[in-house]
């Protein structure tokens, strides 16, 4: 596919995708990683009465899943992308807010008709527009995000809109990402964070916290994770991708996602619950197959390069556990790195 066809994905161009133009942002394809196994069954909100709302009854919306007591997990059409919404006695923290202006609407009215408490909090798990183009929806929020996703979310927004220009004046769509949703896209305004931090941050929700981690810099420079420590959850952004192989863009750092994958599992629990960016919920095992897959790739593309493989070889070259279609960026971001301070070049063993 020729590199001027926009993607509709986030942050892969199209010829680094499938043959077919519109296959949407994270498909249903799984790598070699995602076979079988390690996707955990939460309860499906909408029978038992909504944890937040006990008091009063109310029974949750059944397109909502509880995955763990006052923990819910949704998944969206558009882009295929999962967000989270995390109950306090004091209100609620929603975990990335979708692509638009329009879809934060209404993902603030879908969390509204989850419970009336009221949406103190919202978290970006990265800078990326469909985690966080939908913040302008929540105007009575405080927005956290890792301080490289502040800063990095102009210019990413940028790059995006040169996308969806592309995809429009040639007419792309793949429904469900018509060319309202693009447009929308393009007219959005970015709501930037109130609050960031560097390492770890806590969410004081009243009767609970919500710990922000920063594991470090793997699918993008800004990724951070969520734990519900009294319940065993981890809301991990695209650090941890079930409804795909994980994605490598222009900005991600394939040499230090897999100690990012340390990170994530260091705060998961052998009996916890990990939520992907997109996708279901999935387990601790599923996460330690990923990052062992991961580490594939950043061991492949640090010893090509420390053996003197130029970087048009290195794609031919490697035994990789996923199509080379979808490394390209894997690969020249690695090369970059491995070219720089010694430091930034971590081979996982």
């Amino acid at each position: 596919m020729a590199r001027s066809t926009s993607s509709l994905r986030s942050s892969v161009p199209l010829s680094d995708m499938a043959p077919h133009p519109f296959v949407p942002w994270h498909s249903v394809r799984r790598s070699a990683s995602l076979r079988g196994g390690g996707v955990t069954s939460p309860r499906r909100a909408g029978g038992p009465t909504c944890s937040a709302c006990d008091d009063r009854g109310m029974a949750a919306p059944a397109d909502w899943t509880e995955v763990a007591q006052r923990c819910w997990m949704r998944r969206y059409p558009e882009w295929d992308v999962t967000v989270g919404v995390v109950a306090g006695s004091d209100g609620l923290a929603v975990i990335d807010t979708r692509a638009t202006a329009g879809q934060g609407r209404s993902l603030r009215d879908d969390v509204r008709r989850l419970s009336s408490s009221p949406i103190r909090w919202v978290v970006n798990t990265h800078q990326h527009f469909d985690h966080t183009f939908g913040n302008i929806a929540f105007d009575d929020a405080e927005i956290w995000a890792h301080e490289n996703a502040a800063m990095g979310l102009d210019a990413h927004a940028r790059w995006v809109r040169e996308q969806r220009r592309e995809n429009l004046a040639n007419g792309e769509e793949a429904p469900p990402i018509t060319t309202d949703v693009l447009q929308d896209v393009l007219d959005t305004r970015l709501r930037p964070a109130d609050r960031t931090f560097s390492s770890v941050a806590v969410l004081d929700l009243g009767d609970r916290g919500a710990e922000l981690v920063y594991c470090g810099r793997g699918h993008t420079d800004g990724d951070l994770v969520v734990r519900v420590p009294d319940v065993d959850v981890v809301f991990a952004g695209d650090l941890v991708e079930q409804s795909g192989r994980p994605s490598y863009g222009p900005d991600c750092f394939p040499l230090e996602w897999p100690a990012a994958l340390e990170m994530v599992l260091g705060v998961v629990t052998d009996g916890g619950t990990v939520l992907p960016g997109h996708g279901s919920p999935v387990d601790r095992e599923f996460v330690q197959r990923q990052h062992g897959d991961v580490a594939v790739v950043a061991n492949t593309i640090g010893q090509l390069a420390s053996s003197g493989v130029p970087l048009a070889a290195a794609l031919d070259e490697g035994d990789w556990p996923w199509e080379r279609a979808h490394l390209e960026h894997a690969v020249r971001r690695g090369y970059e790195h491995a070219a720089g301070p010694s430091d930034q070049l971590r081979i996982i063993s």
